[in-house]
Order: C-alpha cells, then structure tokens, then sequence
C-alpha cells in the first residue's frame, strides 16, 4: 500500500434504546442503553495503543455519542460527515419490521427481493446510500492522505460498503459475512475504495440488532 493511501477502520455504534425494542432506527436518534454506554468506554480502550489519527463519524446522535466514549480514551481530532448516516427508511423509520408487515401488507417482502435497489417509501434505496458513503471516505482520503481514521457509523452504512466490495447482490437469502460488534478495515488509494480486511477485530460480543 502506497504512503499517500488513507485507511479507514469502520465500526458501528453502540446498543440503543430502539436497538433493543427491535425498533429501525434510520435518520431518527435513539439514547445508548447503559449497556451501550459501558460498551463504547471499553472500545476506547481495546483501541487506544493504535496508530490512530483522527475520527470520522456519523452526525447522528448515537454515532457521536458513541465516538465521544470512544475518544474520551484515544483524545483525537474528531470530523463528522452526514453522509456517514445510516440509511433513510423514510415512512418505516421507527417501526418494527411486525409493524412495517401489518401495515404494508406484501411491500417488504417485495423490496427485500430487489437488493440494491431496497427502497423503503418515502426514504431511499441502499445504492443511494453507498453512495454517498463512498463519497464520503473517498473525500476523507483526499483531505487527509496518508492518515488512519476510525469511522464511526451504522450497520447499514458498513454492510453496504462491505457488500459492495464483495460484490454481493444484497438478497435476503446471502448468507451473514459479517460479524457484529467488529472492526473493518478499507482503504482509499488513487481514489479507489478497497476492503482490506472484514471482522478484522474484535470490540466485545454483544446483541446482534437487526434494527441499526
């Protein structure tokens, strides 16, 4: 890997009140749980002897109250980006997926069948969101080339990133690559996205949340 390439580690942020009520989340904040909290602490210190620049975070609120733990242990310059966001569920945010079946009868199950082009009404679809979240490190590599940032963001914004690498069709019946509450680790060089290593370490077990 060239000197002038930008390494991302990627992590998700901590348990939250909805997380665990089953509740999807989207663009609409929940509180960490006590949990979360006492989890994000501990993360600080599993990374705080890396080589570590900077942080690059979601501008929600349980991202950044998540890096905030995080960074009380590593003490680095911190940016947010929200186009690091998790993705717009529009009229489902804040519902069950029980909830989301009753009220619209048949229409998830035809979204789940369409992969990359999963458009909840009223949000937008998960090409849309990797998107904007490649922008998003591929910006970060250009302004700061060389460095290593800890992105803290969502579920659906790292699963998006990870799939697109591995070029996965995002359909239901894919089996699970991903293993919750890891570190993953991209790079941006010549302004191409890469994933390095997937589950690359692991921050401490916790509660698989479907809702991210």
């Amino acid at each position: 890997m060239a000197d002038n390439a930008t390494r991302f580690g990627l992590m998700r942020h901590a348990r939250t009140a909805w997380n665990r009520d089953g509740r999807i989340q989207g663009q609409i904040d929940s509180d960490l749980t006590a949990a979360g909290e006492a989890a994000a602490r501990s993360w600080g210190e599993i990374l705080k002897d890396r080589p570590w620049d900077r942080l690059l975070v979601s501008d929600l609120g349980r991202a950044r109250r998540t890096a905030d733990l995080v960074n009380a242990s590593l003490g680095l310059p911190l940016s947010t980006d929200s186009r690091l966001r998790e993705m717009d569920w529009g009229d489902w945010a804040g519902k069950t997926v029980r909830e989301i079946r009753d009220e619209f009868p048949g229409y998830l199950e035809a979204q789940e069948v369409k992969g990359w082009g999963f458009h909840p009404p009223g949000g937008e679809s998960r090409f849309d969101q990797f998107e904007r979240c490649r922008a998003a490190l591929s910006d970060a590599a250009r302004r700061w080339p060389g460095e290593t940032l800890l992105v803290v963001a969502h579920g659906g914004v790292i699963k998006s990133l990870i799939y697109r690498a591995l070029d996965r069709d995002f359909l239901p019946w894919e089996p699970e690559v991903i293993r919750p509450y890891h570190l993953h680790w991209f790079s941006v060089e010549n302004g191409h996205l890469r994933l390095d290593r997937l589950n690359a370490l692991d921050l401490g077990h916790g509660p698989e949340d479907a809702a991210s």
